[in-house]
């Protein structure tokens, strides 16, 4: 069977007449195009010897042969033979190259022509070989299809699709090819009738096969050669302009100094440059109508884009032939293209011709009927089409303020809330371009000089102010600022500005700013002052922290220092002036955090180091909210830090303030206790309002010394006794207890060096011994989930790559490791927590694909490293079931891979399939060692489908056992508070991979039926011999998508690509040909209705492609 892709319909009824025709001028005397009643060309070179001859048709019928899907044969001497390997080497200089090929030209056309043909031939990935007789006396309708016949067998792809930077290379040479081939060729041989028609015709014969290798590359060569083309008419149009004016100049001279011969020349030269450009745009005219109205609408994306891209650098190279709507409709219709790789084409395109001011006249009509089309592309599913659909829309607002309406502007305003960045980066440049970048400079000046302001910011900042509280969307100020930030950075950055704004009293007739707009402009502030101090997009916005470069991390200490010099001095009299206020002065108390401490010693600025203090005690005196509480109490601990020579100061100061809140709480309990039924509001208030601010600053500072423990003991104890102490400062000595203790054991184990396992004592392992006696499985579940939490955060703070080898990931292998041992010896005793211990441990591991692709491993593999440690406590017969388990979640690609990466998926499997001996031997005797897991198979996994019989006399002893059983509830739910809620890697539900449709005997079933519960792993055995008949069917399956996929190059459908605009209705594009002034006739085809093909694909998850077992337990465990 010929495998090669086609497409059975691919657009060829328009054009097919036009390439018989070029054919059929070909036949009769090799003279094709030109202008009617050219006599043919008399210039031909006299035909070589016949011993010359055949030597130089030896060796044309040598060129290609022994050739592979591009890969070159050489002669003995290593140097390449072909015009192709030449290119693709790409050693020699193109110009030279093409040089070469013209001296050949000049001495015979006809096989300088056919080793150009068979270039193109062999850059298909045709290994066939066009001959001199077939190119003399053969159509190109019958070459294209004898060359079809000659398709590698073996391969679908071709030099253009092969990957690697060899092929990529390739395709770079194969355009300079062309480039420099007209570019040389432009004075005389393109007007010969010979070369270019010969060319034309072939590529227009190519362009319409239904081999994707031919129609790909010929349309990218038509394409470029159009390119080429256009920047000589661009020339020609140039010398045409210059010969006219010095023709008009010459004859308005006086009739004494005029020069006729000069006038006469002139009149000749113009005369033979019209002739060349009437050439040109024949040729021009041959490749759009026969090659590009109908390869943009290919099948084929990439086709498309091709089209696509060429036809924007022919709009901007020669606008003043192209930039019309005859043109631009075919880029306005592939807006709506189904694929984003053509759509962001299109949008470039586009790009570089709004980019010019001067073309917007032209491009007048094309804005007004597609604009709502661009505008709607801002909100394209592709983020790369959406980023360069609001870039453009962004030209479009920089040549014309009326082009867009404010309803297009407001759809692209809300982008800068978008949490992919690039998308809200874009939109923020468009909303500097709209409200920030067309202010009066004069009238700002005069403002700013009037209040005394060095900045003239001051109402930009109030128009952004207004729009984020427009936006109603107040809990994103971090993303504003970030969307902003690369564009508006000067604002942004105007602290200045922002503080007199806030401080200020607004003089006679300026609008005051209201209490909504001055939080808004504090919440902006702090936030435009986090992303200078830390120079890195907030929390969802970005992958992670990347590196900074040098000039990047001197912006940020220069920032930093900068906002630290001015707020040093700022933030007490804003602190005093907003003190009242909970949400501005929680806001305010962050900017600390960002502050270079040193300065306050390097500059001697601590009298406002005392300003600020001072200011903070009493927001503390003041205020009872836990937000401002918290925001007071973390500021004390950074002002504390042990590193800056200002920590005895505000220590000192600490601890006054501490000590006032202490005695004045002892007092008040004391009060209250001695009151008991009879206290009053005030007394509880006291208490209450005392005991929140020392709790408060209990969580971030070691307050035991005052022993504040006592005091909430009392009061817990007399509500537990008499039931009448308040709710709210029942929850507040609570959690001051719990604060004092929590202090207490960190001066404990101050000093330990281990993070995951030194600390194990006495107490968790009484609570784990609890716990497993209670339900074995929901502790196994505990210990897998504990293990995950570890996983999570190593990755969170090391990234995705982790190093094995590291002294982290060996603490939480040995952290399994004892874990494991807690399982004791008796295996049957504890079969069924390992295999759910196993089960969650395989589902994390493959809970996310990795978002590169599927050739990459999933971001939790190495946890299966973690999961080994225990494997040794599976039987024998479990560990099998287990690995049939796994098998679910693998590809076929997965288990060939060997790479370092897949060393944990290797490391686990093979310990599920080795040593089973041993686990028979633990089960009999009742004794076994944690050690003998560690032994490696290196034989592998068994092949699918193979039936293993062995003796499992032990089978019916565990599966009799229903009495030991304990019925669970449910799933472990995590706690509210872990690790894993809280710094688990955040992803897409679409990236998870989807587990297994429940069957008989999944989790699902084993927890809500109780059933299932008695036995979850045993099932009838008649689900083996479902599960052989699945095989089998599962098998032609297989082989029915084997015989689909090998179809290679053939493309059997061709869809239409853009119902939506192009073909919904005649009447739709009727309407659109009357809008546009249609200067050439182009025949559109209508659109056909084709099937869509689907290829099948091995199916995964079904339950026939896992291992089968005879052994009595081969059901699948889950």
């Amino acid at each position: 069977m010929l495998v090669v892709q086609m497409d059975s319909t691919n657009e060829t009824t328009a054009h097919s007449d036009a390439g018989s025709e070029l054919e059929e001028t070909e036949v009769k005397g090799k003279r094709k195009r030109g202008r009617p009643g050219r006599p043919p060309s008399t210039n031909k070179k006299p035909r070589k010897s016949p011993g010359e001859k055949s030597r130089i048709e030896a060796g044309i019928r040598g060129v290609g042969r022994g050739r592979a899907n591009g890969h070159p044969q050489q002669n003995g001497e290593g140097e390449p033979v072909t015009l192709f390997e030449v290119v693709k080497l790409g050693k020699s200089a193109m110009q030279s190259v093409v040089d070469d090929w013209i001296e050949s030209y000049k001495q015979d056309r006809d096989i300088a022509l056919l080793d150009l043909i068979n270039f193109f031939i062999q850059c298909s990935g045709c290994r066939g070989t066009v001959r001199i007789e077939m190119f003399r006396n053969m159509q190109n309708a019958e070459i294209i299809r004898k060359m079809t016949e000659e398709f590698d067998e073996d391969s679908g792809d071709y030099p253009l699709t092969m990957p690697g930077p060899q092929w990529k290379k390739f395709r770079s040479n194969f355009c300079e090819f062309i480039g420099v081939l007209i570019r040389q060729c432009q004075y005389s041989i393109i007007y010969d009738e010979y070369m270019m028609d010969t060319v034309i015709s072939l590529l227009t014969g190519l362009s319409d096969s239904q081999v994707r290798a031919f129609r790909h590359t010929s349309t990218l060569a038509a394409m470029k050669l159009m390119t080429a083309l256009v920047n000589v008419a661009l020339n020609l149009s140039i010398h045409q302009d210059n010969t006219q004016r010095q023709y008009e100049a010459e004859r308005n001279k006086m009739i004494g100094k005029r020069a006729n011969e000069r006038l006469e020349l002139l009149l000749q030269k113009r005369k033979e440059l019209q002739e060349n450009q009437d050439e040109i745009e024949n040729m021009m005219n041959s490749i759009f109508k026969g090659i590009f109205v109908h390869r943009y609408r290919d099948a084929i994306a990439e086709i498309r884009a091709i089209c696509i891209e060429e036809i924007g650098v022919w709009m901007k190279m020669y606008s003043d032939a192209f930039l019309n709507d005859s043109y631009l409709k075919y880029v306005g219709w592939t807006l709506h293209d189904r694929q984003g790789e053509v759509r962001l084409k299109c949008l470039k395109a586009l790009q570089s011709l709004y980019t010019n001011r001067e073309l917007f006249p032209k491009l007048e009509l094309f804005t007004n009927r597609f604009k709502d089309r661009i505008v709607s592309m801002t909100l394209d599913k592709e983020y790369d089409v959406a980023v360069e659909a609001i870039r453009l829309v962004t030209l479009i607002l920089h040549g014309s303020e009326e082009a867009l309406s404010n309803e297009d502007c407001e759809n692209v305003y809300h982008l800068v809330y978008s949490a992919h960045r690039p998308v809200a980066v874009a939109a923020g440049e468009f909303l500097h371009k709209k409200l920030f970048s067309r202010h009066d400079p004069q009238a700002e000046e005069a403002l700013a000089k009037r209040r005394g302001r060095n900045s003239p910011n001051g109402n930009l900042i109030r128009m952004l102010v207004l729009f984020f509280l427009e936006s109603e969307l107040h809990e994103h100020a971090a993303y504003l600022v970030d969307s902003l930030w690369e564009s508006s950075q000067e604002l942004l950055k105007d602290w200045e500005c922002m503080t007199e704004l806030l401080l200020e009293e607004p003089v006679q007739g300026e609008e005051a700013m209201s209490d909504r707009q001055e939080s808004a402009l504090i919440e902006l502030m702090v936030c435009t002052i986090r992303q200078a101090a830390e120079a890195h997009p907030p929390v969802g916005r970005g992958t992670g922290k990347r590196v900074l470069t040098a000039k990047e991390r001197k912006t940020q200490i220069d920032d930093r220092n900068k906002l630290t010099e001015h707020f040093i001095i700022t933030l007490p009299m804003l602190l005093s002036k907003y003190s009242a206020d909970a949400e501005k002065v929680a806001n305010l108390l962050q900017i600390p955090q960002y502050f270079d401490l040193e300065i306050y010693s390097t500059g001697r600025m601590e009298k406002h180091l005392d300003a600020l203090l001072k200011q903070i005690k009493f927001v503390v005196e003041k205020h009872v909210e836990s937000d401002v509480l918290e925001a007071c109490s973390k500021t004390y601990s950074i002002l504390c830090s042990e590193e800056y020579t200002i920590q005895n100061r505000v220590d000192i100061a600490r601890s006054q303030l501490i000590d006032e809140f202490v005695d004045r709480f002892n007092h008040s309990v004391e009060d209250l206790l001695q009151e008991g039924e009879e206290a009053d509001d005030d007394d509880i208030y006291n208490v209450l309002s005392t005991l929140k601010r020392l709790t408060s600053f209990h969580n971030a500072h070691d307050l035991t010394k005052w022993d504040l423990f006592g005091n909430c003991y009392r009061l817990l104890k007399t509500g537990i006794e008499h039931g009448a102490m308040p709710e709210q400062i029942v929850v507040q000595a609570l959690q001051c207890s719990h604060y004092s203790i929590l202090w207490q054991l960190v001066k404990i184990t101050d000093g330990s060096p281990s993070k995951y396992y030194n600390d194990y004592g006495d107490i968790i392992k009484e609570t784990l011994s609890k716990t497993r006696q209670i339900d074995k499985i929901q502790c196994a579940k505990t210990l897998i989930l504990s293990l995950q939490q570890l996983f999570n955060e190593l990755v969170q703070e090391q990234g995705p790559n982790l190093d094995r080898t590291s002294a982290h990931v060996s603490g939480i292998k040995e952290l399994a490791r004892r874990f494991a041992l807690t399982f004791g010896l008796d295996q049957i005793k504890t079969r069924e927590a390992v295999a759910t211990l196993h089960k969650d441990g395989i589902e994390f591991a493959f809970k996310y694909q990795n978002q590169k692709g599927q050739e990459y491993p999933p971001p939790n593999l190495a946890f299966l490293e973690v999961l080994s440690e225990f494997s040794s406590k599976l039987l024998r017969q479990d560990k099998k079931t287990v690995h049939s388990y796994l098998e679910k979640f693998l590809t076929e690609q997965m288990m060939e891979r060997r790479e370092d990466v897949w060393l944990p998926l290797i490391s686990y499997r093979n310990s599920l399939v080795t040593g089973g001996e041993d686990d028979r031997m633990s089960v009999n005797s009742g004794s076994s060692s944690s050690k003998t897991s560690s032994v490696r198979n290196k034989k592998g996994r068994p092949p699918l489908h193979k039936k293993r019989v062995e003796d499992e006399s032990l089978d019916n002893t565990w599966l009799n056992r229903t009495d030991t059983m304990i019925q669970t509830p449910g799933p472990l739910p995590a706690p509210q508070l872990t690790s894993t809620v809280l710094r688990e890697n955040s992803r897409p539900m679409g990236d998870q991979i989807q587990e297994p449709e429940s069957e008989h005997g999944s989790e699902p079933d084993f927890l809500h039926n109780p059933q299932m519960q008695i036995s979850w792993l045993g099932q009838p055995k008649l689900e083996d011999l479902n599960r052989k008949d699945r095989t089998g069917m599962n098998y032609m399956k297989v082989r029915t998508g084997v015989r689909h996929a090998v179809r290679g190059l053939m493309e059997e459908d061709a869809e239409p690509i853009f119902e939506d605009v192009m073909m919904s209705s005649r009447s739709q594009l009727e309407d659109m040909n009357e809008e546009f002034e249609d200067t050439m006739v182009i025949d559109l085809p209508p659109s056909r209705n084709r099937r869509e093909r689907a290829e099948l694909r091995p199916d995964f998850f079904d339950s026939a492609a896992i291992i089968e077992d005879d052994s009595g337990f081969g059901m699948p465990m889950f």
